[in-house]
């Protein structure tokens, strides 16, 4: 595992950490992680997001393309 040092951390910062910490139950580090672990790692990818989007619409049906011919627009009716 890797660690990160953090200089220069604000009072009220530091302070305000320490109570979200505590209103989650756990330490100021274990909250520091759960902090970056959701700011950089997002629970749902992207593409995830969008299929899922798409099926509860009813679903899309796009042509593929076997050749280099091109293709129609796609409708959304």
């Amino acid at each position: 595992m890797s660690a990160v040092t953090i200089r220069n951390l604000s009072e009220e910062t530091h302070r305000a950490l320490k109570v979200r910490a505590a209103k989650h139950g756990r330490s100021m580090e274990a909250e520091l992680r759960a902090i970056l672990e959701s700011a950089v790692r997002p629970k749902t990818r992207l593409g995830t997001a969008l299929a899922e989007f798409g099926r509860e619409m009813g679903g899309v049906e796009l042509p593929t393309n076997r050749d280099d011919s091109p293709l129609e627009p796609a409708t959304f009716e």
